[in-house]
């Protein structure tokens, strides 16, 4: 059987997972990462499915160490106190060995807030909204957490502050928010990928705060949902007043809304979707996604030589009751590493 590292100590890399194993190339730092944040061209219509679009993140770093953070659910709580061996993972059908686990609740985190800041956020107290929003992960931030504020509105997305554990710069930052300009909001979205590989604790996600309005996106949802494949951190979505996801014609067909790419990206990256009408609901989601996140498990493997492209993912968890299991949906890059000779967990 392998050996399981807890705390990730075997793995240096696992600490910037979309970086190379070895050291032909520097680790990325994260200031580096967060502030490569910008919108991807639009893929061509001659690109095979799965595959990034031209200039990507993923075709230009390997992966070389995949995390996956997991939440368990187990009636109204969170299953406690799971091993590796209750998991099985698994790449595309094929079981994948476990080579370093997480399960601490009270280890550090790395938090990416992507603000909007359209003019629309200006409306209803929605910019009011968001500031609560981030200033409550702020209140409760543990030892060696770390945080970067990234926003967008018009046509362009800026890092306003890189990773850090200055929670008085991020405050300075988040009390001088101003709403203007249009939205590109699909943009921002496609953009995301290139935040997976900031940060520096195994434990993170995301967190999209938007009013899920677009009006100067030059891709459209549906190339946004195939970018959002590759996004490597959970993303949990804040949908300031966007309604339902779906919207049906007099025919009975479903249609795009702006909240269906939110909701999409969500669950393909293992978050989750909490539209919020009000402050009762957002003191409800901001406290389900703290849960989730200091409740998290967090499973590594290594990749090997092959193939970059979209690789679906599964997480199974052993034990008898009812269970929901949130995890990734897939990574970009080459196949797992072989298993070590003698091991037969990866078969």
């Amino acid at each position: 059987m392998h050996k399981v590292a807890r705390g990730l100590h075997r793995h240096p890399a696992a600490m910037t997972c979309t970086a190379p194993r070895r050291g032909a190339r520097a680790l990325l730092s994260a200031a580096a990462a967060v502030a490569a944040l910008a919108v991807p061209p639009a893929p061509s219509s001659g690109q095979a499915p799965g595959e990034p679009p031209a200039g990507s993140f993923g075709e230009t770093f390997s992966v070389g160490y995949v995390l996956v953070p997991v939440v368990v659910r187990a009636g109204s709580g969170y299953a406690r106190g799971l091993e590796a061996d209750d998991f099985r993972l698994e790449v595309e059908g094929r079981r994948v060995a476990i080579e370093s686990f997480e399960p601490r609740a009270d280890a550090p985190a790395s938090l990416v807030f992507l603000q909007d800041l359209s003019g629309s956020m200006e409306n209803s107290g929605k910019l009011t909204a968001s500031q609560e929003a981030v200033r409550y992960f702020l209140d409760r931030a543990k030892d060696g957490d770390e945080f970067a504020l990234a926003s967008f509105s018009g046509d362009e997305s800026r890092v306003e502050v890189p990773f850090t554990g200055d929670v008085a710069a991020l405050r300075q930052s988040v009390d001088s928010w101003k709403a203007y300009g249009t939205t590109a909001l699909h943009d921002a979205v496609a953009a995301l990928p290139r935040i997976s590989a900031a940060g520096q604790n195994a434990k993170r996600f995301i967190l999209l705060v938007t009013d899920g309005l677009d009006n100067a996106s030059r891709i459209s949802p549906e190339e946004a949902r195939r970018i959002v494949r590759q996004a490597q951190l959970p993303v949990y979505v804040l949908g300031l007043r966007t309604g339902n996801p779906y919207e049906v014609t007099p025919q009975g067909e479903k249609v795009y809304r702006y909240a269906d790419v939110l909701n999409l990206l969500a669950h393909m990256t293992g978050g989750r979707y909490l539209p919020v009408d009000g402050p009762d609901d957002l003191k409800e989601a901001v406290a389900a996604i703290e849960d989730d996140l200091r409740h998290q498990y967090v499973l590594g493997f290594s990749t090997g030589d092959g193939r970059s492209r979209f690789r679906q993912l599964k997480v199974a968890v052993a034990g008898n009751g009812r269970r929901a299991v949130a995890f990734r949906r897939g990574y970009t890059g080459p196949p797992p590493a072989p298993a070590p000779a003698g091991d037969t967990t990866g078969g």
